[in-house]
């Protein structure tokens, strides 16, 4: 019994593996996988990633405006999940995670001090969120 136990606790407390594979990502050609894999799922939290890596193909453009043009679809498509989902912490950490990465000129980064809040709030707490806690506290200025 104890060790039933011991599974289901390690199994209700791993991180989902899309969360993996995306904080593994270290080039253009895993973005591009990445997004090709998840592109079509209907999860909002894998949704938030796969749009992330969207924006991130931004970088990757020549002209600015399809630079701006990218990221701006990008955006859009986040904040209208966002909008529907307001209490996602995925969501929320991952555009927490590209505002504070953003240059200040894009004027993305109105949210920044909400989400903030939100995630320090969430921290606080035991959920089944919790796998997300060190990738906060690594990947943002929490």
């Amino acid at each position: 019994m104890y060790y039933w136990c011991v599974l289901l606790f390690l199994f209700q407390n791993s991180t989902p593996e899309h969360i993996v594979e995306y904080h593994d990502i270290k080039n253009k050609t895993q973005e591009i996988e990445y997004i090709t894999k998840y592109i079509k799922s209907n999860s909002t939290d894998i949704q938030a990633y796969v749009i992330s890596l969207e924006m991130k193909q931004a970088e990757y453009k020549v002209l600015p405006w399809q630079k701006l043009n990218t990221f701006n679809k990008g955006k859009t498509k986040l904040e209208q999940l966002i909008i529907k989902d307001p209490k996602n912490a995925n969501l929320i950490y991952v555009r927490l995670v590209i505002q504070e990465q953003l240059p200040k000129m894009l004027n993305y980064n109105s949210d920044i001090e909400h989400d903030k809040q939100f995630l320090s709030e969430l921290l606080k707490i035991k959920d089944n969120s919790d796998y997300l806690d060190t990738y906060i506290l690594n990947y943002t200025t929490l």
